[in-house]
């Protein structure tokens, strides 16, 4: 791609649209009454999604651009747990009836940090306020430092099918600069164990625009990676805010790559993944041919949440634990992001959502717009207009910066079908960013 067009489009301030309006956009007016109007409304036979959050850490890395913080000892968490346990009892108390639950996912922070008989008791409590199906996918996220045969027996036991492993990067000189040294034996010893507990599907994470990368050690990273052959692989670029992260001050900003170098090793970090077998996914994700994910792009019914993409089709996410986020029928809602402050909430007796959003006719079809550009790089705007009730030529004439990304050929647009063209598919957050109404639109 031209290095004009990487610095013009590549901006670090546009939303990853995992959700639309982006959190940014939430507001203080939606709080814990609003939640629990929209809890009330839900389907009572309609499956939902759950994400669980932990925030705890044995060690920070630097890059982290997630609420978490250290922890000594099993104390913390378990304070943490008992409200966390009372947070699902007062959501169940507004809930129609025992949802069905289609997918789980443990997140974090360290989420695997949870001793393995307080997570078997968490999944039991889980089990009693909501019906989960013979076939839930139920996710975990992993950090294969403190990862424990312990542990591993635990989460087959609690039906857990699938686990998400934080790599980042083999490099050692990488590791050290953001702090999280961790060797592929410690990788390969993480898999090893969850497979021989019958938990097969394994994802791994990878970064990219770190300190001290280049494009071969991005390459030399996936090669190692592709070597324990994991289901999927989510390759992220580095998104460098210190001024939001205070923790990302401890990373070297002159080792940092600039914007040219970073598309060059997810070009390359792509080819690789792509000459072992995988499949791409939409802009940063790959996996292998029988994955769940490449059926559901094949079949058209690829989704974006906010834990990146996703077969999951449930309309409902009911988040738990600090800044969780929740996605409604009739909008988001977010937890308290601070863990002492979500505490003081539910102590007290209330749900902890300290902010949302409540969605419009038009957020809907702008939300349904961007996730097809970002699932399916094309989206059919005429037939998603008309699937909403807008009138297609006034909406697609209102997003100003089509004309600008058709002449610098970045998209293609044909009788209001938009389709981007698969050599700039890095730069497809721009795309979207056309029909974000609450973007910042100063030039770039």
């Amino acid at each position: 791609m031209q290095t004009a067009l990487l610095n013009k489009y590549c901006d670090a301030r546009l939303p990853w649209y995992t959700v639309y309006p982006t959190v940014p956009d939430f507001s203080t007016t939606i709080g814990a009454e609003t939640c629990e109007t929209w809890l009330r409304r839900l389907p009572p036979d309609e499956p939902v999604s759950l994400y669980l959050h932990v925030p705890f850490c044995q060690s920070i890395c630097w890059y982290c651009g997630f609420p978490t913080s250290v922890i000594r000892g099993q104390r913390p968490i378990r304070n943490y747990l008992a409200a966390l346990r009372e947070e699902i009892r007062l959501v169940a108390d507004q809930l129609p009836r025992a949802l069905p639950v289609r997918d789980v996912h443990f997140g974090g922070g360290t989420p695997a940090s949870i001793a393995p008989v307080d997570f078997l008791a968490l999944m039991e409590l889980l089990r009693r306020y909501f019906a989960f199906s013979k076939s839930a996918a139920v996710a975990i996220e992993i950090d294969p430092r403190a990862f424990t045969t312990e542990m591993a027996d635990a989460l087959g036991a609690a039906g857990v099918n699938r686990a998400s492993i934080g790599v980042q990067s083999f490099d050692p000189v990488v590791q050290k600069a953001v702090n999280r040294l961790q060797s592929e034996a410690q990788a390969a010893s993480a898999v090893e164990s969850l497979r021989q507990h019958g938990i097969s599907r394994i994802n791994f994470d990878l970064l990219f625009g770190l300190p001290h990368q280049t494009v071969q050690s991005c390459v030399d990273s996936a090669r190692t990676a592709v070597a324990m052959r994991p289901d999927r692989l989510a390759v992220f670029g580095y998104a460098h805010v210190p001024s939001y992260m205070k923790r990302q001050r401890q990373i070297d900003e002159a080792a940092l790559p600039d914007n040219i170098a970073r598309a060059e090793q997810a070009a390359a970090v792509a080819d690789t993944l792509i000459s072992a077998g995988y499949h791409q996914i939409g802009l940063d994700h790959f996996a292998l041919p029988d994955d769940e994910l490449v059926l559901a792009q094949k079949a058209g019914r690829l989704r974006r949440n906010s834990l990146g993409y996703s077969a999951d089709t449930c309309k409902t996410v009911i988040g738990f634990g600090p800044s969780a986020i929740g996605r409604l029928r009739d909008g988001y809602v977010q937890n308290e992001v601070v863990t002492a402050s979500y505490n003081q909430h539910i102590r007290a007796g209330r749900l902890a959502m300290s902010k949302g959003y409540c969605l419009t006719e038009e957020d809907r079809l702008r939300a349904a717009i961007i996730e097809r550009l970002m699932c399916d790089l094309q989206a059919d705007v005429p037939a998603l207009c008309a699937a909403h009730g807008f009138d297609p030529i006034a909406f697609l004439e209102s997003a100003d910066r089509l004309e600008m990304l058709t002449e610098d050929g970045i998209v293609e647009i044909q009788d209001g079908f938009i389709r981007v063209k698969q050599e700039h598919r890095f730069v497809i957050r721009a795309v979207a960013a056309a029909f974000d109404a609450h973007l910042d639109r100063t030039p770039y």
